[in-house]
């Protein structure tokens, strides 16, 4: 590698530190080609990929970066990985092929341009991912909701129900009203047919007794002729 490949590769190193959300240094003394491309693609599933160079060009690519805390970390096989996507992710994939394979081993790094030791990051690690955490938000969100419209499901069932037995026993609407004495408009007026029946009973009533009256008239008329027949006789 001449002069200007060790430059470009520097410049490159050095653009992929800065645009780090997460940089991870790992021991990968122990892992075989077919190993670090299964890590490789684990990493590539947090938007990380993981880089193998030469100390020397890694160093000076950190403090082009202006991560040069990265320094002390560059001794012995080192590999870094470049972190853009959920750190979290990544952390739990290199944890979780270590206990697997038994490498690599974590050595340090930078989190949003903090030191991250050791123990941080096996703590890390274990937390849940961004998308299982968005799960819960969502779930915690949701539950409220589900809840209210379980409670309004209910009350409208509930409400149904009693206006249901309302009209089953006849207090709104139906046949049951208008016999209890809701008027049919179709239907005659029943207080204007009482009233005709006792007009007609009046007038019958009339009829009956001037007939009666017409009778009584002959009867008195012929008793005042016998009375005066019989004045005559003693005179």
């Amino acid at each position: 590698m001449n002069k200007d490949q060790k430059a470009a590769v520097v410049e490159e190193i050095a653009a992929q530190l800065s645009g780090a959300g997460a940089i991870f240094a790992v021991d990968y003394r122990g892992i075989g080609v077919p190993e670090a491309a299964e890590l490789r693609a684990k990493l590539a599933e947090s938007d990380a990929v993981l880089r193998v160079v030469k100390n020397r060009l890694a160093k000076l690519a950190a403090e082009s970066a202006g991560t040069a805390e990265l320094d002390e970390l560059l001794e012995g096989p080192t590999a870094l990985t470049l972190v853009k996507g959920d750190p979290v992710t990544a952390a739990k994939a290199i944890a979780d092929f270590a206990r697997e394979h038994e490498v690599p081993t974590y050595k340090g790094g930078l989190m949003d341009g903090a030191p991250l030791e050791p123990e941080q990051f096996r703590r890390i690690a274990r937390l849940p991912g961004v998308e299982v955490l968005q799960a819960q938000l969502l779930g915690a969100v949701a539950s409220p909701i589900t809840g209210v419209a379980r409670g309004l499901n209910q009350m409208l069932a509930g409400l149904a129900g009693q206006l249901g037995q309302i009209q089953d026993k006849g207090l709104v609407g139906g046949e049951d009203g208008a016999a209890e004495g809701e008027v049919d408009p179709a239907e005659p007026d029943a207080g204007a047919s009482e009233a005709e029946d006792q007009s007609g009973e009046a007038e019958r009533a009339g009829a009956e007794d001037s007939a009666g009256n017409d009778d009584a008239q002959p009867e008195a008329e012929g008793a005042e002729e016998e009375a005066s027949t019989e004045g005559q006789d003693g005179d």
